[in-house]
C-alpha cells in the first residue's frame, strides 16, 4: 500500500495562485507516473495534469498555460502550481500514482475554493 498525503488547498480569489504538494511513501517514485484529478460538486472526477517518469508532461485544455506539474524524485513529491485561477476551478484536487506493475494509488484530497 502506498501512501500519498496532499497538501495546499485553501480558498483563494479569482486570479489567485495555490500550489498543491503530494507527497508519496514510496521506493518506486521515480519510476511512477504522477497525476493530478479533480473532482467539482455534482460532476464526474477529471485528469487535470499529468508528468511521467521522463518528465513529460500533459494537461486538460481548461488548465493549459495556467498549471504547471511538476515532480522532485528526492523528495517523492509531485507539484501542481495553479495560476490565475477561476471559480471554475473549484473542487477536490486528488494525487494519483500509477508505477509499473502497481495498482492505482489515490491521495486523500485536498479541497480547492476559487471565490471572491
Amino acid at each position: 500500500q502506498v501512501q500519498l498525503v496532499e497538501s495546499g488547498g485553501g480558498l483563494v480569489q479569482p486570479g489567485g495562485s495555490l500550489r498543491l504538494s503530494c507527497v508519496a511513501a514510496t521506493d518506486r517514485f521515480m519510476f511512477s507516473v504522477l497525476s493530478w484529478y479533480r473532482q467539482a460538486p455534482g460532476k464526474q472526477r477529471e485528469l487535470v495534469a499529468q508528468i511521467s517518469q521522463g518528465y513529460s508532461t500533459s494537461y486538460t485544455d481548461s488548465v493549459k498555460g495556467r498549471f504547471r506539474i511538476s515532480r522532485d524524485n528526492a523528495k517523492n513529491t509531485v507539484y501542481l502550481q495553479m495560476n490565475s485561477l477561476k471559480p471554475e476551478d473549484t473542487g477536490i484536487y486528488f494525487c494519483h500514482l500509477k508505477g509499473p506493475g502497481t495498482p492505482d494509488y489515490w491521495g486523500q484530497g485536498t479541497q480547492v475554493t476559487v471565490s471572491s
